[in-house]
């Protein structure tokens, strides 16, 4: 695998400059992990948006049938949906106006890895938002 992700110093800088969160797969089911992920981000101070045509709203937050959909500025796009979908996610993510692309632990594809690596944006593949956001304090 040829994905090269930041540091874990420049992780945490990104952390912390962070504030809103758009998450792609955001399931409204607590069991899932994408739920207990954002719920724990969202506790930690984080604006999460839910991205899931499916649910009309997760954790107390409207959500949005795409990327395209969200209103405003997006510093984190934390993708949980399988590495097959990151080509289409990452085409979308370069139509909106974020700064990190990040795929949660498990998910990674080096085509919309090198896709946004050419076009200049921060690319975090294969780790886990919240494990990252505990080693920060």
């Amino acid at each position: 695998m040829s994905i090269q992700n930041p540091t874990r110093d420049e992780i945490k800088t990104i952390l912390k400059k962070a504030k809103r969160i758009a998450v792609i797969g955001l399931s409204d089911q607590p069991e899932r992990t994408s739920h207990s992920v954002s719920k724990a981000m969202q506790d930690a101070g984080y604006e999460i948006i839910p991205v899931n045509p499916n649910v009309r709203e997760v954790l107390g937050q409207k959500a949005y049938p795409s990327l395209k959909d969200v209103e405003g500025h997006i510093d984190i796009v934390n993708v949980f949906r399988r590495s097959e979908f990151l080509p289409g996610i990452a085409k979308e993510f370069t139509e909106v106006n974020a700064d990190v692309f990040w795929a949660q632990l498990g998910v990674y594809n080096e085509q919309a890895y090198e896709y946004l690596k050419e076009k200049g944006y921060t690319v975090i593949m294969d780790r886990c938002i919240k494990v990252e956001h505990a080693m920060t304090k």
